[in-house]
Parts: C-alpha cells; sequence; structure tokens
C-alpha cells in the first residue's frame, strides 16, 4: 500500500521533520516535508497528496485551523501528530475532522501502523472490497459506497471525511438497531476512537450536522440513553 503514496508531513521542527520525513521513507512512501500551513498549500498545490500529517502547533496558522480548512475543502485524509497529548486536544483534533490523533513522543511503529490503517479506510473504490460494491438509498440521500460519495434527492453532494464515511457505512449496514460504541468501534476498526471518552458522540455529531435536516433534534442518528446510537432511517438498495 505505501509503495507511491504521497505524505506531506507539516511540522516546524527542524529535528523532528526530517526524521518524520526519513521513517517514511524507509517504508517506500513519497514524503515532503513543510513547516507551515502556507508551505503545505504550496506543496498540495504542485502535487496531489494521499494523507497529510499535521503538527498541532505551527507558526501562523495552527494545526486545528489548517485541518479545518482541509476538510471544509475535501476528504484528503488528515492525521494530527503533535506534542499536546491532553484528552481536549485529541478531541478537538476529532472535533474538526481529523482521521486520526497521535501524540508525541510515538513509537515508529505505531505511527506507520495508523497510517496505513487511514489510508486503508480512504482507498479509492478499486481497492474496495466486493462488498462495498454497492449504492443504498435513505431518507433523500444516495450514498454509493463503491466510489465513497453521498448525493442528496436535489443533486448536491455531502462531502464525507474517512471518519464520517465508516460511520455512515456502518449505520446504513445496520439500520434501525441499537449500537453500543463498543460495536462502533469493532465494526468501524477505529482503534482511535475510545469507548469511555467522547470520540464516537464527537464523529457522530460531526455526521449529523452533514445528514441531519435539524442536528439539535436528530431524526435520523438517534442516540439511545445507556445503550448507543440507533440509524432510524429505513435503507433500501439501488438495483444496478
Amino acid at each position: 500500500m505505501s509503495v507511491g503514496m504521497r505524505i506531506v508531513v507539516v511540522e516546524d521542527d527542524r529535528e523532528i521533520g526530517p526524521l518524520v520525513r526519513g521513517l517514511l521513507e524507509r517504508e517506500n512512501f513519497i514524503a515532503e516535508w513543510v513547516r507551515s500551513g502556507a508551505e503545505m498549500d504550496t506543496a498540495l498545490a504542485r502535487q496531489r497528496a494521499d494523507l497529510v500529517l499535521l503538527d498541532l502547533m505551527l507558526p501562523g496558522e495552527d494545526g486545528l485551523s489548517i485541518c479545518r480548512r482541509l476538510r471544509a475543502a475535501g476528504n484528503l485524509p488528515v492525521m494530527m501528530l503533535t506534542a499536546k497529548g491532553e484528552d481536549l486536544d485529541r478531541i478537538i483534533g476529532l472535533e474538526v475532522g481529523a482521521d486520526d490523533y497521535l501524540p508525541k513522543p510515538f513509537n515508529p511503529r505505531e505511527l506507520i501502523a495508523r497510517i496505513r490503517a487511514v489510508l486503508r479506510r480512504a482507498a479509492p473504490a478499486a481497492t474496495q472490497s466486493a462488498a462495498g460494491q454497492e449504492r443504498l438509498r435513505f431518507a433523500g440521500y444516495t450514498f454509493d459506497l463503491a466510489a465513497r460519495r453521498l448525493h442528496r434527492d436535489d443533486g448536491g453532494e455531502i462531502e464525507l471525511s474517512a471518519g464520517d464515511y465508516d460511520l455512515l457505512a456502518m449505520f446504513v449496514h445496520h439500520p434501525q438497531r441499537v449500537l453500543t460504541r463498543e460495536q462502533i468501534m469493532e465494526f468501524t476498526r477505529r482503534r482511535s476512537w475510545e469507548v469511555y471518552d467522547r470520540s464516537i458522540d464527537i464523529a457522530a455529531s460531526r455526521l449529523r450536522r452533514k445528514i441531519e435536516p435539524d442536528p439539535a433534534h436528530p431524526t435520523l442518528i438517534k442516540t439511545v440513553r445507556n445503550g448507543g446510537y440507533l440509524f432510524a432511517a429505513a435503507v433500501e438498495r439501488v438495483p444496478t
């Protein structure tokens, strides 16, 4: 998976940046190290990337702002890599759309494993399993799982991050069924989501803001007290 895949490392530390770039290159990634959001923009404009590895504390525009901007522009996978390991920082990172979050100091093997996991979840349609080659309809939406695209009946497209896609794919395959947080972690294979913190709730809240008519009063993704979540919409397969 890593051969030929390009990762932009946004890190202002002159020691850590080259070290991470070297680690990625030894794993057969194409890695480019930049030191600010502006340099990242230039790198992405010059050539597409498969993932952005993003530090939180940067000169000028900080990592959270950059992540929010990248997420608003599309579904390019973003992994936060930062010296701040407090729960609040991780929760904020997930809230603005990061696909994963790893604090420094980190184990190099864990970093590579997590990067590969994010890339697998964001893989293009050609690499998806046959089970994912389907289109489903629910509540005025058509969800093309192979192309990883969600459209409203009026033709508008909803941008999905890798996390949004994982969660929605899990819901549409288990509609009208109460799912515990443990089951959601198992079905989505999201090891960075913790059962006993707010990671799953944040992911559900982000998805609600994209698909619910009124996110403050959700009718599609319902919270079940002391249970978990229930996807209330009826789901039907679109004939091919």
